[in-house]
């Protein structure tokens, strides 16, 4: 029998696709915009919630990001009970299992906030992954439209306290009920009987945004092909029914007071829409009592929300402010944070109606938001480098480090092995701020070297325009006695100019 002489495959260092890694840097920017966000969170009385990556299928229910293709979309997999478990795809599903699981030991409202990975098994692309992180903040147990306005200007907050200057983002508000009274209007009373065709139009309009008017007046009809040729099938409405969901689209106008007059006109007729214009009119007045006026949050009928499970207020946080896309074109940045009231979500575990809304901010999103605006926050710079001349000397090196850290100075001893030049280069890659030096010659003489690696980098860019940075030296000799203070001091120092 001839001996199989090949060698195994080695496996591929390659990311899943539709996944991606995340590196220091990014890291930090984004842990540092969530510290932001979650401040204000916990300013308005909000608590933390760390629930299970994994949910059971049942307890995810029926509203999976694709709807077009029932119980899949999620990452699922059968446990040895054959119960079937799936990695969350959002973080509210989960609340209602919480909220439902642990109410008698919460406090009614309860008021939380999440921070998280979820993850879709859906098709990937351009800046489109499998797997993203989400920022949620929801109140339980509230009925009155008071919360929904609670989360709107605390959503405000939280995007200047992020780095979105106050002008450069809008939150738009609408309320299902008005859209629920516009169905009804065009005979799409029942949500029973009528529920898919309602669902075809509410996903319709919901793409106003990247289809615009003729777009959705095409799906709202008999449907659309799109610039690839593909076709979409419509609700196949009338053309009279159209253009009333269409004014319905078109209905916001210069202020609150005349969105909700034009919206009254429209759907007043039917008992839910003119509860839905009504609660508007109190989510309107509310944040105008705490000073969140037009220029941060508005009335727009055209906010509509895709997902199904919302059963009032919806709304939408919207950058306004241009980018370039790939092809250099302009255009407006975009959604980056949306959610609205989903009153019957506990209710499938409970059996009780029970009142809940909340926001979800695209942490991914919202964070090249601020690439793109440069709002970032300065990327933290790697610790304090204490070279190792030889294996002979790595206590000494191993003391001078542990100094630097109990006094709070981050540092670290090169443990890689090589000469001066590889550690400094590595020292670069690791964008340190200091190098710490020690041979035989200074421990002799009781002296170390610093050098201040930042100054170094300018000097050698040549610019000779400062001649601040070059009054300073970039390697300095000091006293064994004086690291902390001499490190501090160089850590301390600036190059705008200034010493």
């Amino acid at each position: 029998m001839a001996k199989d002489d090949r060698k195994p495959r080695r496996p591929r260092a390659e990311t899943p696709r539709g996944f991606r890694d995340w590196f220091g840097p990014d890291v930090l920017a984004r842990d540092a915009m969530l510290g932001a966000i979650t401040e204000v969170y916990r300013r308005y009385g909000f608590d933390p919630l760390e629930s299970s990556a994994i949910e059971t299928v049942e307890a995810l229910g029926k509203f999976l990001p694709d709807v077009d293709r029932p119980n899949e979309g999620v990452f699922a997999f059968q446990d040895d009970d054959e119960t079937w478990l799936a990695l969350r795809y959002d973080l509210t599903a989960p609340l209602a299992r919480v909220y439902a699981q642990h109410q008698r030991d919460l406090p009614t409202p309860y008021r939380r906030y999440a921070v998280g990975p979820v993850w879709r098994n859906e098709k990937p692309g351009p800046g489109r992954f499998r797997q993203f992180t989400q920022c949620d903040a929801d109140t339980v147990g509230a009925a009155s439209v008071a919360a929904d306005a609670e989360i709107c200007a605390m959503l405000a907050d939280a995007l200047e306290a992020a780095g979105i200057a106050r002008g450069d983002y809008l939150i738009r508000v609408n309320n299902r009920k008005v859209l629920n009274g516009v169905l009804e209007a065009i005979g799409l009373g029942d949500p029973e009987a009528d529920a898919h065709a309602r669902g075809v139009v509410s996903r319709s309009v919901d793409k106003l945004d990247k289809l615009g008017p003729e777009g959705v007046r095409l799906l709202l009809g008999e449907g659309r092909k799109d610039e690839s040729g593909d076709f979409t099938k419509g609700a196949g409405l009338a053309p009279d029914r159209i253009e009333l969901i269409m004014g319905f689209l078109d209905a916001r106008r210069d202020d609150a007071a005349a969105t909700c007059a034009a919206l009254r006109d429209l759907v007043g007729h039917t008992g839910v829409g003119a509860e839905g214009v009504a609660e508007l009119e109190e989510i309107a007045a509310l944040l105008d009592a705490q000073s969140y006026g037009p220029e941060r949050v508005v009335i727009d009928p055209s906010v509509v929300r895709g997902l199904g499970y919302y059963t009032g207020p919806v709304y939408e946080a919207e950058l306004t402010f241009e980018i370039l896309d790939d092809k250099g074109r302009k255009r407006q940045f975009g959604s980056v944070a949306g959610g609205g009231r989903y009153d019957d979500l506990v209710k499938r575990f409970t059996g009780q109606s029970t009142p809940a809304t909340g926001v979800s901010i695209g942490v991914d999103r919202l964070l090249a938001a601020l690439r793109e605006k440069g709002r970032l926050a300065e990327a933290a710079q790697g610790p304090v480098v204490v070279c190792v001349m030889d294996r002979a000397r790595m206590a000494q090196a191993q003391t001078i480090c542990a100094e630097l850290r109990r006094e709070g100075i981050r540092a670290e001893v090169f443990l890689g092995g090589g000469n001066m030049g590889r550690q400094l280069k590595y020292a670069d890659k690791r964008q340190s701020p200091v190098a710490v030096i020690e041979g035989e010659d200074e421990t002799a003489r009781g002296v170390l070297q610093l050098k201040d690696l930042r100054l170094g980098a300018l000097l050698a860019q040549s610019i000779e325009s400062n001649e601040a940075w070059k009054a300073q030296p970039a390697q300095l000799e000091i006293p064994r006695a004086e690291l902390v203070a001499q490190v501090r001091a160089m850590l301390a120092r600036r190059y705008d100019g200034a010493a």
